[in-house]
């Protein structure tokens, strides 16, 4: 599609929210109009916008970004993370296909194209309403998993990883104070990024991540050894995705149609090692105060730069790309490819775990 055939196109956040979100969407606005001039039309909470009645959505100027949307967390268009628009329930108990409902929304608002900020698995549920649409689309990865694949960054990881940090620099202080092991448990889904980065820049002594087996006897002799060393406390992260020692998921029970939602291994582990007579534990879930809060610096540029590179994606007439950052260049790629990889875990021979492993992290049975 040629440049001077595009007049309009859509802008939407689809899956969990993150902070940096806003930042895409100023720098989607800016771009769109102040290169190409084109109209902008913010698509309110995902897909729902388009596929449901009545359509839902903004359109945006410069003058939106007045006030400090880019400078604050969440999205300010809304999103959804729940239901399968192939198999939607609706009110009265029966399912419908939502297909041909998005591709009306698409052909009554008139959109020349689709910019999708959202995690992998969101954008392939977009790509696939929009490629039987008929409109093109381009995607922006965003997440605090740091789990989309052939990108070295993601729009939220950075501000998550900045909150998960803070909570160690406070637990260690009290940690120090009552002689006890801290458990931080963090989010990151089947993922273990957000855990091993966290628990090297905020010091802990205790990885665990979903991709690496653990035992609890490593867990106790890593904590004899500290008190060995004279250290009164001992700072751990476990990633939410952690398996028991059963080999189960500690979650808490979801609704129809929404992913299952991880939460309480930390309160597994701390249980188990007060029942040992020489620790006291305490844990702490940080939960969705990872997702919120102003965006860092990075997190912003980010943002900033798969804004821009997605709306000449567009203007080029590219579609179904994914905007990545691959040697310090905002670049694209296929989101077929995106596809073949998908969730990209934490590389158990990777730069990140050997730093843990050198410095004498216990991070599972590797």
């Amino acid at each position: 599609m040629a440049t001077t055939k595009i007049k309009r196109i859509g802008v939407l956040t689809s899956g969990g929210d993150c902070a940096g979100l806003n930042a895409v969407i100023r720098a989607v606005t800016y771009r769109a109009i102040m290169k190409y001039g084109w109209e902008v039309y913010g698509i309110i909470d995902g897909t729902e916008g388009l596929a449901l009645r009545p359509l839902r959505w903004k359109k945006l100027g410069i003058s939106d970004f007045f006030a400090p949307f880019a400078r604050l967390g969440g999205t300010m268009l809304g999103t959804i993370n729940r239901g399968d628009p192939f198999a939607w329930q609706m009110p009265d108990g029966t399912v419908k296909n939502l297909t041909k409902d998005f591709k009306d929304g698409v052909k009554e608002l008139e959109l020349d194209a689709l910019v999708v900020i959202g995690g992998d698995g969101s954008m392939r549920i977009v790509g696939k309403l929009c490629k039987e649409a008929g409109v093109p689309m381009v995607g922006i990865p965003k997440t605090i998993d740091k789990d989309t694949p052939l990108t070295e960054h993601s729009v939220g990881f950075s501000t998550a990883l900045d909150i998960c940090v803070e909570a160690l620099d406070r637990l260690q202080t009290t940690a120090a104070s009552h002689h006890r092991v801290m458990i931080l448990e963090v989010m990151g889904r089947d993922a273990g990024h957000l855990a091993l980065h966290s628990a090297i820049a905020g010091g802990a002594e205790i990885c665990l991540i979903p991709e690496i087996p653990y035992t609890f006897q490593g867990i106790m002799d890593k904590l004899e050894e500290r008190r060995l060393q004279g250290a009164g406390y001992t700072l751990i992260v476990v990633a939410e995705g952690v398996k028991t020692l059963e080999g189960k998921n500690a979650s808490v029970s979801s609704k129809a149609g929404e992913n299952i939602r991880y939460g309480g291994i930390g309160h597994y582990l701390s249980n188990m090692i007060n029942e040992k007579d020489d620790f006291n534990s305490r844990f702490t879930v940080l939960g969705h105060v990872q997702r919120g809060g102003i965006p860092s610096s990075w997190d912003r540029i980010t943002a900033t730069g798969f804004g821009v590179h997605a709306v000449d994606l567009v203007a080029e007439g590219k579609s179904e790309r994914m905007v990545a950052w691959i040697g310090g260049k905002v670049t694209d790629v296929s989101m077929e490819d995106v596809a073949k990889v998908g969730t990209a875990k934490v590389n158990t021979q990777g730069e990140m775990l050997s730093i843990a492993l050198k410095m004498g992290m216990y991070v599972g049975e590797i």
